[in-house]
C-alpha cells in the first residue's frame, strides 16, 4: 500500500494536538511496523513542518521530527509540470492541491489526511487516519 501523508498528520503528533494526536501517531507508527506500507511526503511538507514546529515546539524538536520523517518516508519527486497540475486542480487551498499533485507524482494509492473534505476534488482519494488504520490492518500490512 502506497500512501502520501499530509502535513497535518505530522503536526498533530509534533504539537500533541488534543483529540487527534493519538490517532495520527498510531498511523505513523504503522509505517514502522508494516513492511508492506510505503510512505511519501511532499517536499513542501518539510518546510511547513519546520516553520510551524519551530515556532510552537522549538527548533531542536522541529529538526528532530524532520530527521525521523526522512528516515522513514520518501520525498515525492516533483517538477514544474506537477506544480502546474496542482494549479489546475479545482481545490480551494493551493497547498492541498500541491499535496495532491505530489501524491499523483509518487503514484500512491491514497493521501492520508485529517481533512478529508479539503481533498474532495483530489485525483488521489483521501483517507483519514482511522480509515487508514482499518485498511492497512485488513490488508495484513
Amino acid at each position: 500500500m502506497r500512501i502520501l501523508l499530509d502535513t497535518n498528520i505530522f503536526l498533530d503528533v509534533l504539537l500533541d494536538r488534543p483529540g487527534v494526536a493519538d490517532e495520527s501517531e498510531q498511523a505513523l507508527n504503522r509505517f514502522h511496523e508494516a513492511p508492506a506500507l510505503y510512505g511519501w511526503i511532499s517536499w513542501h511538507t518539510l518546510s511547513n513542518l519546520y516553520y510551524i514546529g519551530e515556532r510552537f515546539a522549538g527548533r531542536a524538536k522541529a529538526l528532530d521530527e524532520i530527521d525521523r520523517i526522512l528516515n522513514v518516508f520518501q520525498v515525492a519527486a516533483v517538477e514544474t509540470k506537477d506544480a502546474l497540475a496542482a494549479r489546475r486542480l479545482p481545490m480551494k487551498d493551493f497547498e492541498d492541491a500541491l499535496q495532491s499533485a505530489s501524491a499523483l507524482a509518487a503514484k500512491v494509492d491514497n493521501l492520508l489526511t485529517r481533512n478529508i473534505r479539503d481533498f474532495r476534488y483530489s485525483p488521489v482519494p483521501a483517507i483519514s487516519p482511522r480509515q487508514f488504520l482499518k485498511v492497512s490492518e485488513n490488508r495484513g500490512s
